[in-house]
Parts: structure tokens; C-alpha cells; sequence
């Protein structure tokens, strides 16, 4: 027998928690990257998919390989 398993969706939280990043980062990230889209909202909740948090990791990813960037040009 297949049993099938619901879709898990994440909170803002739990992704912050699941990259361990600070939440304010993430919130960030949601707020400014308008091609991230919640999969789901519960109320006023909005909830992501695991390629969402992919899109997350690589904002953060890109955001620190800017900032490093920025520390080598100015040294």
C-alpha cells in the first residue's frame, strides 16, 4: 500500500531555522525577492514550499558573496 504524505510547508520561521539564519534576514529576503511567493497562506500566515527555500538559501548565498566581494575590492 502507497501511503502518500501532505506537501510540508514552512513558515518564515522555520526557514530561518532550517538555514540557521536570523529571522530578520529571511523576512528580508520574502519582502524583497517579489519571485519568492508563499505556496499557501493560514490567515495571515504565509507558508513555502522546498523550492522556495532553495530560491532563500541562494538569495543569502548571493547576498554573501556580495558582501565578501566588497570587503577584498576595498583591502
Amino acid at each position: 500500500m502507497v501511503t502518500i504524505e501532505p506537501p510540508r510547508l514552512l513558515t518564515p520561521g522555520r526557514i530561518a531555522a532550517t538555514l540557521r539564519q536570523p529571522l530578520h534576514r529571511i523576512t528580508y529576503i520574502l519582502a524583497s525577492r517579489t519571485h519568492i511567493r508563499p505556496a499557501a497562506r493560514a490567515g495571515s500566515l504565509r507558508l513555502y514550499d522546498r523550492r522556495a527555500l532553495a530560491m532563500v538559501r541562494h538569495e543569502l548565498n548571493a547576498i554573501d558573496a556580495r558582501r565578501q566581494r566588497g570587503v577584498d575590492d576595498v583591502g
